[in-house]
Parts: structure tokens; C-alpha cells; sequence
């Protein structure tokens, strides 16, 4: 039942809490006393000193019994506070603490110096952005305050403030909205709350800032070695790329060369002619596959994203399905092969358009099923489909033929592999196996555009 009531809304103090970071598990590193803390521990000692003396000359101190060293000794020890107040902040916030009560009880007119009240503020402000434990700065901080003004409470309550406040106004009429007693309470509560408050507020927020400043290194360093991780895994992909087309033109090749070495050499004795000219293709199949490995090395050599003054070199192959023609009337023919050719456009010149890797991936995909048919098996015909419907957004390659596994001639699988590789770096369905009524058949479907 509790579920159909909407949730209270968080407290006060959970709020508080969360904003100083109470249950975040960050925390600041605490740097060592550096050059910045001696100097500022130095200058405010100065500072001090001099102001001090400056009002002991104006006739400021008229009521301050404590030795001049004593006067001193409170301005140089509350200075040197500060050298740790990066460090031990929780410490040095409850050793200012400790300074103010002792200095106020016994020389008044000393801690109410600017420079003693700029240590103090200074090292509370440092103990809530420095602390390491919040839940522990909550609680030392909240102790020194509660003590701060308990203090002041008792000043007015049994000590002289009130009567030094009469003193001064004696004889005086009242002129503002309020009685001076009450008036002298309020007025010194509120600067002590702005004091103190300014100061907690002061530390939040350079905690907070600290914590942000943190995140956003975080961040950098996760996106760097994301990136990194990125640009190892492109260099892997294009090796593995390089190395599905390298397996793809070596097997084109020497499946080629080995068909036309072998009619060469059973035509040999009684046709020299087709001899020559089955080992002219042999010539021909062996310069282009030395020249694909050429560009596929060249690749490698360069390294991923970089580009070779000549772009022939630096491009593995610029095939596409314009290039199927030639590819098939190449196996054609050859060991009794015969392979048909159809492109299925729905839209004029679709397959044009196709993109450069899809349009590579379905060159590759028809290759390297067809030097499969080639050496594995009996087939005499086999026929190329290629489908692009742009409506649809999707591009198809299907290479079926007729024949059976021809027994001794198991390969490696590479070939297959690198189809169903192809298929997946562009997001494509793929088919390979024998078909029910006979042959085998390869088919991939690429989707384009926003169907990927």
C-alpha cells in the first residue's frame, strides 16, 4: 500500500549531508606543506604583527593587561596554524577553535584583530574542504560552532558583554527599533552567523568544486583510454580485414592458375594453341593476385588511417559489383564451369550507388564462392544473383550451384569465415549449407542505410 503515496520528500538534513558529501566515497588528496602555505602562513604573521602594533600606537589595547609578548605570541601561533591547514584540517580547525577561546578570554582586543580573525575563518573554512572524513568534519565543525555560541551566549548572559555595552551607551537615548540589549544580542549573533557560516559555506563549495574538477579528470582519462582501446581495435579490425582479403585474392588466384596450369598441361601434345592460352591465363591470374598482395602489404606497412602518396598502392581494391562481369567470365569456362550472371536493380543504377564497403564485401562474397566451387566441388553450372532495392534498404548476394563436395578437397574454413566476417562488420545476415534439392548455396544480406 505504501506504493500508491508518494514519496516524502528528503529531509533537511539529508540534504545538507549529501551536499557536503557525507556518504560520497571521494576523497581529496591531502597535498604535503607546500611553498604556497609557508608564504601565506608568513604573510598573515606580518600582517598581523604589524596591524598589531599599529593599534597598540593608536591607544587600541588601553584595556589589555597581557604582556606585549603574550600579544605576539597569539598573532605568530595563530599564523602558523595555517602552514597545516591543508593537511590536518580537522586539526588545525579545532586548534584555531581552541586559539580564539583562549585568546578571547584572556586578550579580547587581540582576537578581535583582522589578521587572528582571518586565521580563524580561514582554517574553518579549510577543515570542510580538506577533510577526507565528512561525516568527522560534521561533527568536529559542528562542535566548534556549538561551542562558539554557547560561548557568546554566556558573554552576554553572565559575563561583561552586556554591562561593556551599557557602559558605552550610558546616558545615550534609544534611536533605532530596538532595545540596546537586545539589539547588542542580535547584532553580534547575526555577524557571528555570517562569520561562521560564510566560512562552512566557503569549504562546501571548494569541496564540491574540488570533487567536480576530480569527475572530470575521471572522465578524461576513461574517454583516453577508450580511445585508445578504440584505435587498437580499428588496427585489429583492419588487419583481420587485410587478411579476409589477402586469404580472398591467394585463393582466387591459385585456384585459378591451378584450372588453367591443369588444361594446359592435358591440351599440351595435341593443342599448343589452347595450351598457350590456358598458360597466358595462368600468366595473367598470377600478375594480378602479385599485385592485389602487393597493395594489401603495402597496406600493412602503412598502418591504420594513413593514407600512401599513391592511392593505387594504398587502397587493398576498389571492386564492386560493376567488376562482377569480368569475375565471372574469368571462372567461366573454365573446368567445365559454367556461371550466369544477374543483377536485380529496383531502382536505376542501384547497385552503383551501393556503398564502397558493402559494394566490396558482395565482390569479395561472390569471389570467394565461386574459387569454393572451384575446388570443392562437382558443379558444371552455378548462377550469381545480386539483389539492390534501395525502398527496402537492403542489398543481396546469393551464388548457388548444382554440384556435390568433391571428396579430398576439405579446406581450411578461412573462406567461409571471412564472408560471415564481412557480414558482420556490416551488420548482414548470412546463409551458407548445402540446399535440400541440391547444390550449395551463399547468400548474404546487407541492410543500408538506417536499416543497419
Amino acid at each position: 500500500m505504501r506504493g500508491l503515496y508518494p514519496r516524502p520528500m528528503p529531509r533537511l538534513s539529508a540534504r545538507l549531508m549529501e551536499w557536503f558529501g557525507v556518504d560520497d566515497a571521494w576523497e581529496r588528496p591531502r597535498p604535503a606543506i607546500g611553498r604556497q602555505d609557508v608564504v601565506l602562513a608568513a604573510g598573515v604573521e606580518a600582517v598581523g604583527l604589524l596591524t598589531l602594533e599599529l593599534v597598540r600606537s593608536a591607544g587600541g589595547f588601553e584595556h589589555t593587561d597581557a604582556p606585549v609578548w603574550t600579544q605576539w605570541l597569539a598573532v605568530s601561533t595563530g599564523a602558523l596554524l595555517l602552514l597545516g591547514r591543508r593537511r590536518w584540517p580537522l586539526v588545525v580547525a579545532s586548534l584555531a577553535a581552541l586559539h580564539m577561546f583562549v585568546a578571547g578570554v584572556t586578550m579580547p582586543q587581540v582576537m578581535g584583530q583582522m589578521s587572528l580573525q582571518i586565521v580563524y575563518f580561514v582554517a574553518l573554512l579549510s577543515g570542510v574542504a580538506w577533510a577526507r572524513d565528512r561525516r568527522a568534519m560534521l561533527i568536529v565543525v559542528g562542535v566548534i560552532v556549538l561551542f562558539m555560541f554557547a560561548w557568546i551566549g554566556w558573554q552576554f548572559a553572565v559575563g561583561s558583554a552586556a554591562q561593556e555595552w551599557l557602559d558605552d551607551e550610558q546616558g545615550a537615548d534609544q534611536e533605532g527599533l530596538f532595545p540596546r540589549i537586545p539589539a547588542a544580542v542580535g547584532f553580534t549573533l547575526v555577524i557571528n552567523a555570517l562569520y561562521f557560516g560564510g566560512a562552512i559555506a566557503g569549504g562546501g563549495f571548494s569541496w564540491r568544486a574540488a570533487r567536480q574538477r576530480a569527475r572530470l579528470e575521471e572522465q578524461t582519462t576513461t574517454i583516453a583510454a577508450q580511445a585508445g582501446r578504440l584505435r587498437e581495435q580499428a588496427v585489429v579490425d583492419e588487419r583481420l580485414r587485410i587478411a579476409r582479403d589477402l586469404h580472398d585474392v591467394v585463393a582466387h588466384g591459385v585456384s585459378a592458375m591451378g584450372i588453367q596450369a591443369g588444361a594446359a598441361r592435358r591440351v599440351l601434345d595435341r593443342d599448343p594453341d589452347a595450351a598457350r592460352a590456358a598458360l597466358a591465363n595462368v600468366e595473367e591470374a598470377s600478375r594480378q593476385a602479385v599485385t592485389q598482395m602487393r597493395r594489401l602489404l603495402g597496406t600493412l606497412r602503412e598502418g591504420v588511417g594513413e593514407r600512401a602518396q599513391d592511392d593505387g598502392a594504398s587502397r587493398t581494391t576498389d571492386a564492386g559489383v560493376g567488376d562482377l562481369p569480368a569475375l565471372v567470365a574469368e571462372v567461366s569456362g573454365h573446368g567445365g564451369l559454367t556461371v550466369r550472371l544477374d543483377v536485380v536493380e529496383t531502382q536505376p543504377d542501384a547497385a552503383s550507388r551501393l556503398p564502397r564497403g558493402i559494394a566490396l564485401a558482395v565482390y569479395r562474397t561472390v569471389q570467394e564462392a565461386l574459387a569454393n566451387v572451384r575446388r570443392h566441388s562437382t558443379a558444371d553450372t552455378a548462377s550469381v544473383v545480386v539483389r539492390v532495392d534501395e525502398a527496402a534498404a537492403y542489398a543481396e548476394v546469393e551464388v548457388v550451384d548444382n554440384g556435390r563436395p568433391r571428396h579430398g578437397t576439405s579446406g581450411s574454413g578461412l573462406g567461409q569465415l571471412g564472408i560471415r566476417e564481412r557480414a558482420a562488420t556490416h551488420g548482414g545476415q548470412v546463409d551458407i549449407g548445402p540446399r535440400v534439392t541440391g547444390g550449395y548455396r551463399v547468400r548474404v544480406r546487407y541492410p543500408l542505410g538506417g536499416a543497419a
